[in-house]
């Protein structure tokens, strides 16, 4: 058998790659431990096979390998290794594990791997993982790419992928959903590295090894748009005009069928060029411009309207702003940045996120944001200190540029107005809890709560399918309680991933309960009750007060007349207070449609309903001056 670290160590060789161990000719020094997770898993100290032990053992290895220099908890080792019905003895198991692996991975007790706060930790170094040596890889090729160089972007890009040997843990995923997940995270950023390689391949002049190589990639990511326009553009460059022509009809004929979008900007521009017959010209400043996003959820789930909607007003030259609205908790940034990920190969300059509130709620001073926005564009320009001068300014660097802004939490329009591009190529996605009534010209889309069919999805993705299907039923009563809303559903999920004993009934009924509830739904640091506050500190001193009277009302759902009597107020300045709300992202507009005569029986037979956690969190707030209680 060929020894599997043979890329592994040819790549520490390469040029231009630092190693802090390497001496003084530019050696690279010996690293005994070798392990490799990228195809079946492996280890070996000098080049001699590790024996890992029994399939238990190499599980446990394995969970370890996917987050190594992090902790693992026992809960977590034990859901992999007995994911149905742990034994009394699961722990002393796993310790016994452990204390084998650590003899034979770490013979001189040098503390490689050890048990801490959060779990057990495997502490390796790029040098003695694949996986972490992929990753250092593919960052030298980002660095080089963005500095223009993209030979040597390309080297570093493929010196990556070369270390594949197979599917990750390739003899033990199937066993566990763990490292199901972790085996679909590192397809993923495999994807990601070969069409950074392929682009910075093509803008060297050498399309060859793209066109000989895309089309495995292209039949296991056929709507990946950004694979597909480097897939055109290789068959073009290399006189396969035929074939290249052909791939563009699949894949637009596949776009329509499946998801109802028509190709993006990038590949309609591949596509041009070909029916013109001139190859497309290379991209400025390396493959792509920055791309600094939040990570995409491995796990996003639902939201199929509303993802096909946002992508075609986007895929709009000359568009408006796409705002994304909705209140906290309900995924409008998982979302916008599911959305920028998927759009990215549409805006070859830059892809790049802002958020316009600080973390106490407060908003960013303009000049912070834009400051930050130009410095992950890579733009020089030097911005006026007054606002309009600058935001003209920041219009005319925009202009003509493919570049997806995607602003964060937007508290106003106000906040908004010197960031917004200029009419063109240019687009920008934005979310708020607000309307932003005051932003002309906008599409808005409302971000509803998931179904109950969509959380369920979420929810057993979390805790396990067999689990969820078990207990449907307890299933169905948490996720109802949790408004359906998927930070809540990701907060009470991982604190069930946590507690394996504890039936989902039981959970159920601690959610149900009024006292409790918000004390159940924090994990880690994920906390409902956090982000309940923070909406809480951004309302105004009236709409605390409005808010804090119909949390007092017996029922969430109320009439007008209702709200009225609670307020203290007559229906029509009732019916402001409530508007307040719905603008603040608090309260959900009625269902029907919108009420203009102001009958006692139109009040009567229009019914707003307060959120469960926010009524509850309300409920738990002091009544401050001139509140009713």
């Amino acid at each position: 058998m060929t020894d599997t670290f043979t890329e592994f160590r040819d790549v520490a060789a390469e040029p231009g790659i630092p190693r802090e161990r390497a001496d003084a000719g530019g050696t690279s020094a010996t690293v005994p431990l070798r392990l490799s997770l990228l195809g079946p898993l492996r280890a070996s100290r000098n080049g001699v096979p590790l024996p890992l032990g029994p399939l238990k053992q190499r599980l446990v290895l394995a969970v370890l390998l996917t987050r190594p220099n992090t902790p693992v908890s026992l809960e977590e080792l034990t859901d992999a290794v007995w994911p149905d019905d742990p034994p009394r003895t699961a722990r002393k198991n796993l310790q016994v594990y452990v204390s084998t692996l650590r003899r034979v991975l770490d013979p001189d007790d040098l503390g490689r791997l050890h048990h801490g706060p959060g779990g057990y930790v495997l502490h390796l170094t790029a040098d003695e993982c694949d996986s972490l040596r992929f990753e250092e890889l593919a960052r030298h090729g980002d660095a080089e790419a963005r500095a223009g160089a993209p030979s040597r972007a390309a080297r570093f890009y493929r010196q990556a992928l070369d270390l594949w040997r197979h599917d990750p843990f390739s003899d033990l995923a199937a066993r566990a959903e763990v490292l199901l997940a972790a085996v679909d995270r590192q397809h993923a950023r495999r994807l990601a590295v070969y069409e950074a390689w392929a682009e910075a391949q093509l803008e060297t002049g050498e399309p060859a090894p793209v066109a000989d190589t895309v089309d495995e990639m292209v039949s296991r990511h056929p709507l990946r748009e950004r694979l597909r326009a480097a897939q055109l553009t290789a068959l073009h460059q290399v006189g396969r005009r035929t074939e290249a022509l052909a791939a563009y009809d699949e894949c637009r004929q596949q776009l329509s069928r499946e998801l109802g979008l028509e190709p993006g900007a990038a590949l309609q521009f591949a596509y041009r060029s070909l029916l013109e017959e001139a190859a497309p010209p290379r991209t400025r400043g390396g493959p792509t411009g920055s791309r600094l996003l939040p990570p995409d959820l491995a796990d996003f789930t639902g939201r199929t309207w509303e993802l096909a909607a946002v992508s075609e007003q986007l895929g709009r030259e000359d568009g408006p702003p796409v705002v994304l609205t909705g209140p906290a908790g309900v995924g409008k940034t998982a979302l916008a940045v599911h959305v920028a990920h998927r759009l990215a190969a549409r805006y070859p300059d830059g892809v790049v996120a802002a958020r316009l509130c600080a973390e106490d709620g407060s908003t960013r001073p303009w000049p912070s944001v834009l400051a930050e926005l130009a410095r992950s564009l890579g733009c020089t320009v030097r911005f006026p200190g007054d606002r309009e001068e600058a935001a003209t300014a920041w219009r005319s660097w925009l202009s003509g540029r493919r570049i997806l802004l995607l602003l964060d939490d937007a508290p106003d329009a106000t906040a908004l107005g010197p960031l917004l591009p200029p009419s063109g190529p240019t687009a920008a996605l934005v979310t708020s809890r607000s309307r932003l009534p005051c932003l002309e010209s906008a599409y808005r889309t409302e971000l509803p709560p998931l179904s109950p069919e969509e959380a369920l999805d979420l929810l057993g993705g979390i805790i396990g399918r067999t689990r969820l299907t078990a207990e449907h039923a307890a299933a169905a009563r948490i996720v109802t309680a949790t408004g359906l809303l998927p930070f809540a559903l990701r907060a009470g999920g991982n604190r069930l991933s946590v507690l394996r004993h504890m039936p989902l009934g039981q959970y159920a009924d601690r959610l149900e309960h009024p006292l409790e509830a918000l004390d159940e739904l924090a994990a880690g640091g994920l906390g409902v009750r956090a982000r309940l506050a923070d909406a809480w500190a951004r309302l105004t001193v009236p709409a605390r007060h409005t808010l804090h009277a119909l949390a007092a009302l017996p029922d969430p759902s109320f009439s007008l007349s209702t709200a009225a009597r609670a307020l203290g107020l007559d229906g029509r300045n009732a019916q402001r207070a409530l508007e307040d709300l719905i603008d603040a992202g608090v309260l959900a507009p009625p269902p029907g449609p919108e009420v203009t005569a102001h009958t006692a029986a139109v009040e009567e037979s229009v019914h707003y309903e307060l959120p469960w956690l926010t009524l509850l969190f309300a409920r738990e707030q002091p009544a401050g001056p001139g509140m009713r209680c």
